[in-house]
């Protein structure tokens, strides 16, 4: 059916279809890293045995006409170094060369590293630099990964590895070529120890290790985050060995890691060629050298960490205004007020104009609202329909993406953003809401780019649907940063790369306890593929959010990056009751207290390329328990969160990592490296601080405009009873290390210096004994 992702390991199952196997290395150049791949040809013969039928592989001879096609062809291989800890695999599985091209999955240009010491003999050529080791195995080929200290972490197989009673299990290195139309295609498929975990692939709304997994790389709408599809795939992952790989493509893949044997993970590649970037090291390092190579999350504005307020949808001036002054008479801090599918004069037809009916002047709207520090944000997308009253001057101007016959692949016009023409016509009419006042567009939608369509790039869709979402941020994003002087998306599709423009959230969540664990799944999956930033729709998006699943959710929104509450009419809080209301209010306060830390925290993380929503084992990769846990996370550097994810519940078992953790709402004092049954404070969540940490605090405001930053309160966590005296001029104590963001205007100071002023000291003291 249109629309659903294309699963590209099948053609590897199929006994009509020609195999070559990556057999041997025909020749190398040790001092370049290039040389040629000898590929075995193979068939997939049918047999039977003990009435059961299986197809492995036997070799087979060329069936040509004319005899002129190589039986076992000899193709490019080469091995190149961008890092001390990144290795570069690039192999090709038929003759010709397809001419490269700039990449907009990379940040630039990649470099290259020298430090790489290359010893060779008969059998293998072996290079070693100060973080890992590889081997090139000669015949059978073969890729073997080391640590710096001589571990194996992984190495390519080839048929003559497997241990099975068939050949075929598992899947060796190899390539095939389709019957039906002659495409090639990879499999690249590396070995898995037997307790190895995987982690990443984007948005995964499955379980968080991927291990036993078989994984579409295809951006869908899935709908819900219920299923193994995905609005943010990412070519990306991490293993708990060691290391990391991204394959530099943009065809649809399947990342199989041991679903089909336990002890493989293969790559299914729907390309002829592979670029493989391999990273050795500590989940911190892995994502470092990964962003370094595709580009790292920009910092959003301040105002974009306040709190979002939205429904589907506000459709009236009168509404608009409405919403805004109920937030300030309940005095709920908030920053941005979303509209979204109602503000044109037909909902969902997008056409750039606020209806005249119904809106009687947005631009003073816009303008009256900001006085009151609300920012607006408008949505949008990219399809457009038969009765649009642009589809017509879409298509007549050629900004749409074609089929093979020159009309359209689908009922709409889709916007082209590979070509130049579309994107020019697609900025102008952004940037007419943007001189409105409008600093926000909504990136809706872009996963259905049609895979049978013809793109101006001169590329069909099997290579550009993947990129659709990418180019779209793209230019969203840069338009924004050109008018409003502040770079900003929200953005519900992407692929590898579209972390250089934030932010993205996290789909249609369904309004279940699932619905809600699922999107924290989603969120430190994509955060491990170096999205600094991510949302969700507190509460779900599908129906009404019931009272109870809302309050609980609330303050797991609240600590993410970007906090937005969006949905099935109502989500505002006094449509509820009062109780909830003042409940809705704790949490909305809770992170505009913080809201030093978060931009602190903000702009540490986009500096270095790692989550603000992050696994517990991306802090502690040395405690084995931390890989296990999906329902828990670091929010920055020192809140560990574990959100009530069950109806009824205010308490819930809560693993902690070693050391001594602090419970910021009640001060109990909690011992790591186990379990403990924790209830929840006043507001509905499990907060705990890392002992010795300094988490600045500010007055609340009604919005981030409002913080009085030359006045903020560092507050020390720790567990003695002494006092802070002192303490600010003892910058080598661990207790006094603090990092918080001071705003003045424009210009966003993060301070890691105790010992500056316009703060103040206080401490919270937890019991000595444990709880």
């Amino acid at each position: 059916m249109l629309g659903k992702p294309v699963d590209v390991s099948g053609d590897f199952f199929n006994t009509v279809n020609t195999y070559f196997i990556a057999d041997r290395l025909a020749a190398f150049n040790a001092s370049t890293g290039a040389g040629t791949l000898s590929w075995s040809r193979h068939a997939r013969k049918v047999r039977t045995g003990f009435n059961n039928s299986s197809a492995p592989f036997e070799k087979a001879g060329s069936w040509e006409f004319p005899p002129v096609y190589d039986e076992n062809p000899e193709l490019p291989f080469e091995l190149s170094f961008a890092r001390s800890d990144t290795l570069r695999l690039r192999i090709r599985a038929r003759a010709g060369v397809r001419a490269e091209e700039p990449s907009l999955m990379l940040a630039g240009a990649v470099p290259t590293d020298s430090s790489w010491i290359c010893t060779e003999t008969a059998d293998t050529v072996r290079y070693q630099s100060a973080r890992a080791c590889v081997e090139i195995q000669r015949s059978p080929w073969k890729v073997k990964i080391y640590d710096a200290s001589g571990k194996l972490l992984t190495a390519t197989q080839h048929i003559s590895d497997t241990r099975s009673l068939q050949n075929c299990l598992p899947l060796p290195f190899c390539a095939v070529r389709c019957n039906e139309d002659f495409a090639y295609r990879i499999a690249a498929t590396f070995s898995l120890a037997h307790d190895e975990k995987i982690f990443g692939c984007g948005e995964s709304f499955t379980r968080l290790d991927k291990r036993g997994q078989s994984i579409p790389l295809c951006t869908v709408d899935p709908h819900g985050v219920q299923s193994s599809t995905m609005y943010k795939p990412v070519p990306f992952f991490m293993s708990s060995r060691g290391y990391g790989m991204f394959v530099h493509a943009s065809t649809p893949m399947t990342f199989d890691f041991g679903a089909r044997y336990d002890g493989a993970a293969t790559l299914y590649l729907g390309d002829e060629m592979l670029d493989l970037f391999i990273f050795i090291g500590e989940p911190k390092e892995i994502l470092s050298a990964y962003t370094t190579l595709t580009g790292k999350s920009p910092l959003p504005p301040l105002w974009s960490f306040g709190l979002w307020m939205s429904r589907i949808t506000y459709k009236s001036e009168e509404e608009t205004r409405d919403v805004a002054k109920e937030l300030r008479s309940h005095r709920i801090p908030c920053d941005v007020i979303h509209l979204d599918t109602g503000w044109f004069e037909t909902d969902w037809q997008c056409d750039y104009r606020f209806s005249p009916a119904r809106f009687t002047d947005p631009a003073k709207m816009i303008a009256d609202l900001r006085k009151d520090g609300f920012h607006f944000c408008l949505w949008q997308l990219p399809y457009f329909t038969p009765k649009n009253r642009l589809f017509g001057e879409i298509v007549a101007r050629g900004l749409a993406v074609l089929d093979a016959a020159g009309g359209l692949p689908t009922e709409d016009a889709i916007l082209d953003f590979s070509n130049p023409s579309t994107v020019a016509w697609y900025r102008n009419h952004l940037a007419s809401l943007f001189d409105m006042g409008v600093e926000a567009i909504k990136a809706d939608f872009g996963e259905a780019a049609p895979l049978h369509g013809m793109y101006a790039s001169g590329k069909t869709g099997w290579f550009e649907h993947n990129l659709y979402p990418l180019r779209y941020n793209e230019t969203v994003f840069s338009i924004t940063d050109e008018k409003t002087g502040a770079g900003i998306i929200w953005g519900r599709s992407a692929w590898a790369g579209s972390q250089r423009y934030p932010l993205h959230w996290g789909g249609d969540a369904e309004n279940t306890d699932s619905g809600m664990a699922a999107s924290l799944r989603g969120g430190l999956s994509l955060g491990l593929c170096g999205f600094t930033f991510w949302s969700h729709d507190i509460g779900g998006f599908v129906k009404v959010s019931p009272e109870e699943l809302y309050r609980r959710w609330l303050p797991f929104g609240m600590l993410t990056s970007h906090s937005r509450c969006h949905g099935k009419p109502p989500k505002e809080p006094w449509l509820y009751n009062e109780s909830f209301t003042d409940a809705f209010r704790a949490a909305a306060e809770l992170k505009y207290r913080l809201m030093p830390y978060v931009y602190a925290q903000a702009a540490a993380s986009a500096r270095e390329g790692y989550p603000m929503v992050r696994t517990l084992f991306f802090e502690y990769p040395d405690d084995r328990t931390s890989w296990l846990i999906e329902d828990e996370y670091f929010f920055g550097t020192d809140m560990l969160v574990a959100p009530l994810m069950d109806e009824g519940t205010s308490a819930r078992d809560v693993y902690i990592p070693p050391g001594i953790w602090i419970d910021y709402q009640t001060d109990r004092r909690f011992d790591g490296g186990q379990w403990h049954h924790i209830s929840a404070g006043a507001i509905p969540i499990v907060l705990l601080i890392r002992n010795g940490s300094v988490l600045p605090h500010a007055a609340i405001a009604q919005s981030t405009g409002g913080i009085d930053w030359t006045n903020l309160e560092l507050v020390v966590y720790r567990v003695d009873d002494g006092d802070a005296a002192g303490m600010v001029n003892t910058p080598q104590s661990p207790e006094a290390k603090a990092i918080y963001a001071r705003v003045s205007g424009k210009t966003v100071s993060v301070i890691d210096d105790p010992s500056a002023g316009a703060v103040r000291w206080a401490v919270r003291h937890a019991p000595v004994v444990n709880v």
